[in-house]
């Protein structure tokens, strides 16, 4: 049987039909490519997720404050990279987080310096730090712009060679001096009371007299129940009330000298964050200075709504005295060239919190001592240029209480 020719239409379909299969799998094949060079955003990615935990009950603002930086790193990162926030406890203690994170436990946290104070107490610099006549943002101005933040990598690295990269953020208002049986209305009354504070006030409440015990935030207000403390501190009326104070004293001494400024700190495990793409450890430290400025705002709306509902659970708010022993006897064990600048609050610190003007008190700090020069001859006393200069008693005698 002789096979006839395919006709002309029927050679034209053919040719059409395998050029179509030859376009199909080659740009089938360019697709494939593609994708390996350039993700798709539209494909699901591995995610990077990091356990971060506070030194703070779940419960606390401050734990609040950890989930708000979080919050930012995690959507910056469009959630490719994740902090999961945990509560103090959940892997360590509070005390334990720095160890954890520097071991590779935990992959970073959310607390203060002053926790590390046990270590080294060099660690109040950053954390409790004596206040003379600064606030925590003047604090967090020296850390990064004054070289602090020097001093403090030096401490970390060099001297306790702990593995963790860490910032500032945060700055809190003057601390209450605490929650007490009855109002303080004279130094004597602190003489062998029980007391719970951090840092370096624990030292200096144990030089006035107070037997202190270093404990978490967690442990505080059940420690008042048993009686184990007479009396405690810990930061401020949103914490306070969260931790269930008004349930074991129903006085509150608000401002004090004790933790005049103090900023949290965010630590990472050092070897970890140095292995992170330089646009993640990026995220890591803007997201710092992101959440400090917000913290700084929220407390102003936060701690004054909880003060007055401190007051309403029939609380008794007391102002710290300011002419006291207590005064006097900082001012005791402090050398000659200190003194004490006017006890009337400058303008920055006699804002309120916010608005709620009935609760200027609880931010209005001490007072605080300030170095001065000695006096140059004519008899003027060489304060800088935010002082007014007032006549010394004689020329060239250091600046005292009762001139300056």
């Amino acid at each position: 049987m002789t096979r006839r020719p395919k006709s002309r239409s029927t050679q034209a379909v053919s040719t059409t039909a395998h050029t179509r299969r030859k376009f199909l799998k080659a740009a089938t094949g360019a697709a494939a490519a593609a994708g390996l060079g350039f993700p798709a955003i539209a494909t699901s990615q591995t995610q990077t997720t990091w356990r971060f935990q506070s030194t703070w009950p779940a419960k606390d603002i401050f734990h609040e404050y950890a989930q708000d930086y979080a919050r930012r790193v995690n959507e910056m990162s469009g959630n490719r990279f994740k902090l999961d926030v945990l509560p103090a406890g959940a892997v360590v203690g509070a005390f334990g987080m720095q160890d954890a994170v520097s071991t590779g436990v935990l992959d970073g946290g959310h607390g203060v310096c002053a926790y590390w104070y046990g270590k080294n107490k060099a660690f109040s610099l950053f954390g409790t730090a004596p206040s003379f006549g600064w606030v925590a943002n003047d604090l967090l101005g020296w850390f990064y712009y004054g070289e602090g933040e020097k001093l403090y990598n030096e401490l970390l690295n060099d001297i306790l060679k702990v593995n963790v990269v860490g910032w500032l953020t945060g700055p809190m208002p003057t601390q209450p001096l605490g929650w007490f049986k009855k109002q303080v209305t004279d130094p004597s009354q602190l003489q062998k009371i029980k007391y719970r504070t951090v840092g370096l006030a624990a030292d200096l409440m144990n030089e006035v007299g107070c037997a202190v015990t270093i404990m978490g935030g967690a442990d505080i207000v059940p420690a008042m129940d048993r009686g184990v403390l007479d009396a405690a501190e810990f930061n401020n009326p949103s914490s306070d009330l969260a931790l269930g104070f008004t349930d074991v004293s129903k006085v509150y001494m608000v401002q004090s000298f004790h933790q005049d400024m103090e900023c949290f700190e965010i630590i990472f495990n050092k070897n970890k964050y140095n292995a992170l793409p330089k646009e993640v450890q990026a995220i890591l430290k803007y997201a710092v200075e992101s959440a400090s400025a917000d913290m700084s705002w929220k407390w102003q709306k936060r701690y004054p709504e909880d003060l007055v509902k401190i007051e309403k659970a029939g609380v008794k708010v007391y102002e710290t005295p300011k002419r006291t022993a207590l005064n006097s006897n900082r001012r005791a064990r402090l050398p000659r060239s200190i003194s004490s600048r006017s006890t009337r609050p400058s303008r920055e610190r006699d804002r309120t919190f916010g608005t709620v003007g009935t609760v200027a008190r609880l931010s209005r700090p001490f007072p605080q001592p300030e170095v001065f020069s000695r006096a140059p001859a004519g008899g003027r006393c060489n304060r800088g240029s935010r002082f007014r200069a007032t006549a010394c008693n004689a020329e060239g005698s250091e600046c005292s209480a009762t001139c300056c």
